[in-house]
């Protein structure tokens, strides 16, 4: 197989196929968790897993509203997305083979191209990211951890193991995109001082 044949994306017709109701159950899972993890500002300071606060009224949101008049709402999901996945990442490295780490940012090449384009065209459609994905609607003006919890725990339970890179889910990932998601984001509890990376690893 040749560089250019590798690289070259999977036309979406030979694709294995993946519900809609997956794929944005997973995109409402990172907005939600890079929201969450953003330190926010002095008057309601959020989790602080990365050093943004781009979805606060007074943060990047006046700049964002200004900028990107009819798409600055998905405008700063996106960013916030961005530093939660700059972060992910570091601390997926730091694994002796990180390219086997599966986690809520890194679900996968071709899951996480689709997502990709789920959020292109959602941008496009026009409609406000709480009407075209309900589940963002734990995204409020003030931060309310109880309610953060409650949101973590409806994805389910999870039982991970501490590692030196986070919280590692035992076997391998679901084959079932919304049980991956709901997996990782149930090992999310307990909340911590930083983000605890909850990941599996796969078998190659």
């Amino acid at each position: 197989m040749s560089v250019l044949e590798f690289d070259t994306p999977q036309p979406a017709e030979t694709r294995a196929p993946v519900p809609l109701s997956d794929i944005d159950l997973a995109l409402t899972g990172q907005l939600v968790v890079a929201w969450a993890g953003e330190a926010g500002d002095e008057d309601d300071p959020r989790l602080g897993w990365w050093r943004s606060d781009l979805v606060s009224e007074f943060g990047g949101r006046d700049l964002f509203e200004r900028l990107l008049p009819a798409t600055w709402a998905w405008a700063t999901l996106q960013a916030a997305r961005e530093a939660a996945r700059i972060e992910d990442a570091r601390l997926r490295k730091r694994d002796a083979d990180p390219d086997r780490v599966v986690s809520l940012f890194a679900l996968g090449f071709d899951i996480d191209e689709r997502i990709e384009e789920r959020l292109r065209d959602l941008k496009r459609a026009g409609q406000h990211p709480s009407e075209a994905l309900p589940g963002l609607d734990v995204i409020t003006h003030d931060w309310r951890p109880a309610r953060f919890a409650e949101w973590i725990d409806g994805h389910g339970e999870a039982r991970p193991t501490t590692t030196s890179i986070g919280r590692r889910l035992e076997g391998d990932p679901p084959a079932r995109l919304e049980q991956r998601v709901r997996a990782l984001v149930a090992a999310l509890a307990p909340t911590a001082e930083a983000y605890p990376l909850p990941h599996f690893r796969s078998a190659a």
